[in-house]
């Protein structure tokens, strides 16, 4: 971005509840973006290609039991699935596993993916990058206004598949019980655990990768941020990359370009390169899901934190001071620092 663009995104104010069709700042709460039904699931899009400038697109999907989506594969976007409520079973080549809530799925370009609900209200999280996979998967959807998926019981042979996506008759082997918790060491097709990843200890957190750049060709990464309350951090923007929030559970204060939202669970906030943030944790235990694109930033969680095998956070672990020589030394990591933390202007009692 130039200059020019970069200050004008300073002065932008979040867009609230709806997409804003352009590359701008944006919160949605949990249940608001554009639907569309199509099989019995309900589709949420909360990011098409047009509201992050064509980097990724994503959007939770909402169904029944029993409900499906037959083996395809797409030619161009990597994809992430992640179990944010219930159970499905997802099957990749020679591969299955029964998920739960936290536990995900990472699916390069060209491999072939399937997966099946396997309990009423079962909500997944479809990231996608680059941009064009909802076009490819939905291109049979109807429009809604509803905000949830039809109660008569619609479970079918599968979604069927528009467009460029290709089916592949694959067999559907039995769910395997293996707890996987490492990232490959390339971008390979991968099932990943609650609780897995690479973990990095904040003073009262721990952030855990479970997408690293080498897994998903440099288009993004993914980190769960598991926390204690804390204050807000220094206000800052970044040059070259696109930071996503998505509350998984907890509160999260977002400070965005002067104002402040509040973030609880199934909420996200969209910030492209040029949007001066901060954020503050405001309940004990609070998930925070971060999706960045592309992998620039990644390096910023090794400067500032520790390595660890702990899956969760030990209150006051590490020394606060590693986080400030981290910033410090974080000229070649995209960070422009602009000023101290914010302070909290809204329900200061809360």
């Amino acid at each position: 971005m130039t200059v020019n663009d970069l200050e004008a995104m300073h002065r932008l104010s979040p867009v609230l509840n709806e997409l804003p069709g352009e590359p701008v700042p944006y919160y949605l709460a949990s249940g608001e973006g554009i639907r569309r039904e199509i099989d019995g699931q309900l589709w949420t899009i909360i990011a098409r290609g047009a509201d992050t400038g064509g980097l990724f697109e994503a959007a939770f999907i909402l169904g029944p039991r029993g409900t499906e989506v037959a083996f395809h594969s797409l030619p161009r976007q990597q994809r992430s699935y992640y179990v944010m409520e219930g159970s499905a079973q997802f099957w990749l080549p020679g591969q299955s596993r029964l998920l739960s809530a936290g536990d995900s799925v990472h699916v390069p370009e060209g491999t072939p993916v399937a997966y099946r609900m396997h309990s009423h209200m079962t909500k997944l999280l479809l990231f996608s990058a680059q941009s064009g996979a909802l076009d490819i998967l939905l291109g049979s959807g109807e429009s809604t206004e509803k905000h949830i998926y039809p109660a008569t019981d619609q479970a079918s042979g599968g979604l069927i598949l528009p467009g460029s996506a290709q089916r592949h008759d694959l067999a559907r082997v039995s769910a395997q019980d293996v707890w996987d918790e490492d990232l490959p060491a390339g971008a390979e097709a991968y099932f990943m655990r609650s609780g897995g990843g690479e973990h990095r200890a904040w003073p009262d957190a721990i952030n855990s990768y479970t997408a690293r750049g080498r897994n998903t060709a440099g288009r993004y990464f993914a980190v769960n941020t598991l926390s204690a309350p804390q204050p807000y951090i220094v206000r800052h923007f970044h040059q070259q990359h696109t930071e996503n929030f998505l509350c998984l559970s907890g509160r999260i204060w977002l400070w965005v370009n002067g104002e402040e939202v509040l973030l609880t669970q199934g909420d996200f906030l969209h910030a492209p390169a040029g949007t001066i943030h901060s954020f503050s944790i405001a309940a004990h235990n609070t998930q925070m899901l971060g999706l960045l694109t592309g992998d620039i930033f990644e390096p910023f969680f090794e400067a500032t934190s520790i390595a660890t095998g702990d899956k969760v956070y030990t209150e006051g672990l590490i020394n606060p001071s590693i986080v400030m020589a981290g910033l410090q030394s974080a000229q070649d990591l995209d960070l422009v620092v602009v000023g101290g933390p914010p302070e909290r202007v809204r329900a200061h009692g809360i």
